[in-house]
């Protein structure tokens, strides 16, 4: 197939050509195995891999970091169990009375204490897990709008193809378009500049996983 349209411009080989798409998906794996949790039990995990070279040719940045959400479910069930706790906690010892009750330890806080110290926490808890999931939602939404001109970016990815022996990505298209040999990185920022989002090839540069 030597001197085929995909055949590579730098080296004039075709063996070890690959369609970006296909190099990208081949190295996105579900890697399943046995894990033990914080209990000891063994369980089952699943956990998607992506190669360097994989991500050095996604045709969208990455999305955003959700680690923040463990705060919010933290924040959201120390809220919860503040609720829960606030009416189930009493003081030792009984008020006073007229038989001569006996009186609470002044160091013992009151019911209406222990009511004002669970209903703060509570609320500072939600507080946090409402400003958690806010700013969730705001990463989110800001990525769906800088990925919008995805169709546009994929239409020009879709016809880069990759080169093993070289390292390099040519485009093929129409007959006389440039097929100058492209490092990773232009051809992440000439992609991501056709979706309308070039600014964060800069800031999530391609790493070249090296030649196999």
């Amino acid at each position: 197939m030597s001197g085929t349209a995909h055949t590579c411009p730098g080296c004039g080989r075709d063996d070890r050509v690959q369609a970006v798409p296909a190099v990208h998906l081949a190295g996105r794996d579900a890697v399943t195995r046995r894990e033990r949790g914080r209990d000891g039990a063994p369980r089952t995990v699943t956990r998607t891999v992506t190669t360097g070279l994989s991500d050095a040719l996604a045709p969208v940045p990455r999305p955003p970091s959700y680690a923040i959400g463990g705060l919010g479910f933290l924040a959201g069930a120390v809220a919860a169990a503040a609720y829960l706790l606030g009416g189930a906690l009493e003081p030792a010892g009984e008020p006073a009375g007229p038989e001569g009750w006996n009186l609470p330890p002044e160091d013992v806080p009151t019911a209406a204490e222990v009511s004002t110290i669970t209903g703060w926490t509570s609320i500072v808890a939600l507080c946090v897990a409402l400003l958690v999931l806010v700013e969730m939602w705001r990463r989110r939404a800001s990525h769906a709008r800088l990925t919008r001109g995805r169709d546009r970016a994929e239409e020009l990815w879709s016809r880069g193809w990759y080169c093993h022996r070289c390292g390099t990505v040519h485009l093929v298209g129409p007959p006389g378009e440039d097929r100058t040999p492209l490092s990773l990185q232009h051809f992440r920022e000439k992609v991501w500049t056709q979706g309308g989002y070039g600014a964060a090839a800069a800031r999530q540069r391609a790493v070249d996983p090296g030649r196999r």
